[in-house]
């Protein structure tokens, strides 16, 4: 089969893709700017490290009730679904006697309308 150049050449696409983004200023400006906002970031946390500690736990405690929030929710649709399941037969034979009552129903109005002259 020998050596598989796809690899390389996706670098070398993605390499040229990001030259050619920079030809446009806008671009360079907002690299730059990101660039610059991110050393700047690393260094006051290199510097403050207590303070990227507490940020981490903040988002941490965060995530950890959005994710109990989630299994509570989802802890009570499975008992509703579980009601469901156990009203579903109830409902269904309610819902025959239901409809029995109206086809016997029927057959009375019948006979009482057709009996009237």
């Amino acid at each position: 089969m020998g050596n598989s150049k796809f690899g390389t050449f996706i670098i070398a696409g993605a390499l040229t893709g990001a030259v050619v983004s920079m030809f446009d200023p806008s671009t360079r400006k907002h690299i730059v700017k990101k660039s610059t906002n991110c050393i700047m970031e690393m260094r006051y946390y290199a510097k403050n490290p207590d303070v990227l500690k507490w940020k981490l736990g903040e988002k941490k405690d965060k995530y950890k009730s959005f994710i109990e929030q989630l299994s509570g929710d989802a802890s009570y649709i499975k008992a509703q679904v579980e009601e469901l399941k156990t009203l579903t037969p109830q409902v269904k034979s309610l819902v025959m006697d239901t409809k029995d009552a109206f086809v016997e129903s029927k057959v009375e109005y019948k006979s009482i309308v057709n009996e009237t002259p």
